[in-house]
């Protein structure tokens, strides 16, 4: 892993100003082809352990295909999750304290569907959200635009702080986003969003969602379940952070406080 870069500046207002930015050729084509190496493996040993990869319930008509707990599967996966040139620009956003949530794939096929409109701090925090605590890093492992399923999204639906200024139908006014195999599409936390349909005849679109959130809330996934122990012993100090395999929560409360005062 080489050494951690700066946080990105201008991705950072972009973030802020319209609830998504994108970092380019964060990987070169050799190592875009291996995560999809990597990943057409990750689904084969899923369903080999029993866990599905087609969920009807999320997407209708069998033509996407999920795999979640991605950094039980391969180092390749470990190494995005706290990627130098992607993981200071998630600490400048939303705090150092910040863990590795959730890690899954979902590669839309030709013929996809769409799956429910959402926003992602519903799902690990009652509202009201009054502050930005969570957000993604979407690996694009192929050019990725609305033919072929980009994520669709509702501009300005960041700044929502409860369901009751989500529209009838969010749905309505959403616009897709673009990038090419090799980006990093960072996604603010309240942004709403669906998956889109891939209306293409041949192009496949997989992308990678890695979710951050401040360190107080609860993790969707049970890294210390999900990894294997040997696998956990490789892993390296920062990634034990972010996995919740180190120090228990510790990111909000008061234990070092001078009481001698």
């Amino acid at each position: 892993m080489t050494e951690l870069t700066s946080p990105h500046a201008d991705v950072v207002d972009r973030f802020w100003a319209d609830g998504w930015a994108v970092i380019p050729d964060v990987l070169s084509p050799k190592e875009v082809v291996a995560a999809r190496r990597a990943l057409v493996d990750a689904a084969a040993a899923s369903e080999a352990r029993g866990m599905p990869v087609r969920l009807e319930a999320l997407d209708p008509g069998g033509r996407n295909i999920r795999v979640y707990d991605l950094v039980a599967h391969a180092e390749l996966f470990a190494d995005l999750a706290e990627h130098p040139a992607v993981l200071p620009t998630i600490e400048a956003l939303i705090g150092n304290d910040v863990i590795l949530s959730n890690f899954t794939a979902n590669t839309a096929l030709p013929g996809s569907g769409t799956m429910n409109p959402h926003c992602d701090q519903s799902t690990v925090m009652p509202e009201p959200w009054p502050e930005t605590f969570t957000m993604n890093a979407i690996w694009c492992l192929h050019d990725t635009d609305e033919e072929n399923g980009a994520t669709r999204y509702l501009p300005g639906s960041h700044e929502f702080t409860s369901f009751a200024e989500v529209p009838e139908d969010p749905r309505d006014g959403m616009a897709s986003f673009a990038a090419s195999a090799g980006s990093v599409i960072l996604m603010h936390g309240r942004l709403w969003h669906t998956s889109g349909e891939n209306r293409s005849a041949d192009r496949d679109r997989a992308l990678l969602f890695a979710f951050y959130t401040a360190g107080f809330l609860r993790p969707q996934t049970n890294w210390w379940r999900s990894i294997p122990a040997e696998v956990q012993e490789q892993l390296s100090p920062r990634l034990k952070v972010l996995c919740c395999l180190d120090f228990g929560n510790m990111a909000l409360g008061g234990y070092l406080a001078d009481w001698t005062r």
